[in-house]
């Protein structure tokens, strides 16, 4: 348990760097290049990701922890999708690309481990006999 609260507490602190390089770019892709949609998405997606990591760590219950952090994984992918449009169409250069997407993929392969993690123990966990 230890070692998943590490990568719990890591994921968080990577996630909320990676939310402060999120608003960065957004206000630098509004004010420089004029892009207003596209980056509001990624706006959004990105900085929800460590929102629903820090929500996971006061879960109810382990449902609602995996619940979280399943949520925090979509907004991950969403927002390496957002970024891939924004290279693409050319509103990044490969260099800006390469060092904001670098750490969104770092984040979701730790939330894909934890994510696995959760489920393989909700899939060990004994069901308690009925008492008859």
């Amino acid at each position: 348990m230890i070692e998943n609260d590490a990568k719990q507490n890591n994921v968080l602190s990577l996630s909320k760097g990676f939310a402060l390089r999120i608003v960065q770019l957004h206000q630098y892709l509004k004010s420089n290049k004029r892009e207003f949609v596209l980056s509001q998405q990624m706006l959004r997606s990105g900085t929800s990701i460590g929102a629903n990591i820090k929500e996971a760590q006061f879960a109810q219950s382990k449902a609602d922890f995996t619940a979280k952090m399943y949520i925090a994984l979509k907004e991950a992918g969403e927002t390496e999708y957002w970024l891939d449009l924004l290279y693409e169409s050319r509103y990044l250069e490969a260099k800006e690309y390469e060092s904001i997407i670098t750490p969104c993929r770092i984040i979701i392969r730790i939330l894909n481990a934890i994510t696995k993690t959760a489920r393989q123990n909700k899939s060990h966990t004994p069901h308690p006999t009925p008492h008859i």
